[in-house]
């Protein structure tokens, strides 16, 4: 299928415009996400209705706390990704093309079909995720359409590199998203995920100005970004940039692909990070990838009592109606299952 978001150049040469690398492709190559190829000319998307992946999860494994909670979400994906992290925690799929050769692996899907399954396994909305959204974004954007039309709500879980073109293209169907700010400096961006720091922020900000709702995940990985001065910078710009009501998760790291000479995160560095957070003065800062962790529940950021406790991705109850805390009648920011709710920036 031809590509969205491309220029034409002088030897058959294209310009992609889907994501903030702009590659610029030879005729017969492929940008730097593997599935986007220049044939004579035309950018054809290799990956259109080829899902590798898809699954019915809660919407807390995105991670996302505040949407819809307790809700069930039908996840897909197809290969490939515009990074090159050497934690992938997906690289089979992920890193697929990139690892063996340039090949496509996937099942024929249409959006229909998608759509269909979402309904018929009970979800309130479609994810796309597990991979980088943003490469699949032709098949992306119509499943999400028709999703809308179909009263589902959609999601990216996106590494936030995608153009402002891309986000003007999929912000009038999509509802929420969580980023992965992996880091708050170049040099991590640069040399662990093979991209810059500076096109996330920007797409952060984008986001956010597109009112789409936005929830932040960093995963820790140590010695290389969880560094507390650049946590307090990290915290700083969410609150700033995003607002003081963006949920922040901090996850932990587990070595895995490329970088396997880290030991797993400190569960004392995720509790300093939460801290720094909330000194900060996020209001929602959640702890990851800990089992057990009461980090995962929901506080009232004005009198602090439970909200939402949750058991890993399972929430057990929450205390609240129509988006006000049970216990002092705070509004808690996000989108709630009785249509309660407003924006995460506010």
């Amino acid at each position: 299928m031809e590509a969205l978001l491309y220029e034409r150049l002088d030897e058959k040469k294209v310009r992609c415009h889907l994501c903030n690398h702009r590659c610029v492709i030879d005729p017969g190559k492929r940008g730097l996400c593997r599935v986007r190829e220049n044939r004579e000319g035309v950018l054809e998307s290799l990956v259109y209705g080829r899902l590798i992946a898809r699954h019915v999860d809660p919407v807390e494994k995105k991670p996302l706390f505040h949407f819809l909670p307790g809700t069930l979400s039908y996840s897909i994906a197809t290969v490939g990704c515009n990074f090159r992290c050497r934690f992938c925690q997906n690289a089979d799929i992920a890193q697929y093309p990139a690892d063996h050769r340039g090949a496509i692996a996937g099942s024929p899907t249409a959006p229909e079909e998608v759509v269909a399954a979402a309904r018929a396994t009970g979800c309130r909305s479609i994810a796309y995720t597990y991979t980088e959204p943003t490469v699949f974004f032709e098949f992306a954007l119509e499943t999400c359409r028709m999703a809308r039309d179909s009263g589902l709500r959609n999601i990216f879980v996106t590494n936030g590199y995608m153009s402002r073109e891309a986000v003007d293209r999929i912000a009038p169907v999509l509802d929420a998203a969580n980023v992965d700010l992996k880091a708050f400096n170049d040099r991590f961006y640069r040399e662990i995920c093979g991209a810059r720091l500076a096109g996330v922020l920007d797409t952060l900000g984008y986001l956010r100005e597109r009112g789409i709702f936005l929830e932040v995940t960093t995963l820790l990985i140590p010695g290389l970004n969880d560094d507390p001065g650049e946590l307090e910078k990290l915290a700083g710009f969410l609150v700033n940039a995003l607002g003081p009501d963006t949920p922040w998760h901090v996850s932990r790291f587990h070595p895995t692909y490329r970088l396997t000479d880290r030991p797993p995160t400190p569960v004392s560095t995720l509790q300093r990070a939460r801290e720094i957070g909330l000194a900060a003065g996020l209001r929602y800062v959640y702890t990851g990838n800990v089992p057990g962790d009461a980090g995962g529940n929901t506080l009232c950021p004005q009198c602090g009592e439970l909200v939402i406790e949750r058991w890993g991705f399972q929430v057990n109850r929450i205390r609240m109606e129509k988006g006000l805390c049970a216990s002092c009648g705070a509004g808690i920011a996000g989108v709630w299952d009785d249509g309660s709710g407003g924006s995460s920036n506010s």
